[in-house]
């Protein structure tokens, strides 16, 4: 099996410039990815996102920083850092974003798993958890969109 990238393709009914303040917002991401994001969508800023576990009650927290800020069409961000410090290999999630129709074609990919230096066992089952996590989240990222709030 080739680690190379995970792709996820969507459709949802909202504008690009909707769908663009979804991916790139901390407000917006803590709804449907995150519990919590803290991050200006400027290019290079540094910022974090967290998860609670509902069992333990510990929170996991991610380092990111925003690579790419390109409104209406693409946002990124490198996560999953090697070093703590932001340094080092990291994984690379992009949105690329097409009008399609009445809405919106969202294409996320995740990029750098073999740059990341793992053991192969470890490859797999970081890229097997990154797939199984973006197959969930995706569609939450559309049912979020598609809220009337957000579409109105």
């Amino acid at each position: 099996m080739e680690h190379g990238s995970i792709e996820r393709d969507i459709h949802v009914d909202a504008s690009p410039e909707v769908v663009f303040e979804v991916v790139s917002r901390p407000e917006h991401i803590r709804e449907w990815w995150s519990d919590d994001a803290r991050f200006e969508p400027v290019a290079g800023a540094p910022g974090e996102l967290m998860w609670c576990d509902a069992e333990t009650g510990e929170t996991m927290t991610a380092a990111l920083a925003v690579v790419e800020v390109d409104p209406p069409k693409r946002f990124s961000f490198r996560w999953c850092f090697t070093g703590a410090d932001r340094s080092g290999p990291a994984l690379l999630v992009t949105f690329d974003l097409a009008p399609a129709g009445a809405g919106t074609r969202i294409r996320m990919t995740e990029t750098g798993f073999r740059e990341m230096g793992w053991e192969i066992a470890a490859l797999e089952e970081q890229y097997r958890d990154h797939e199984s996590g973006w197959d969930h989240y995706i569609p939450a990222l559309g049912a979020y969109v598609a809220r009337p709030v957000l579409t109105a």
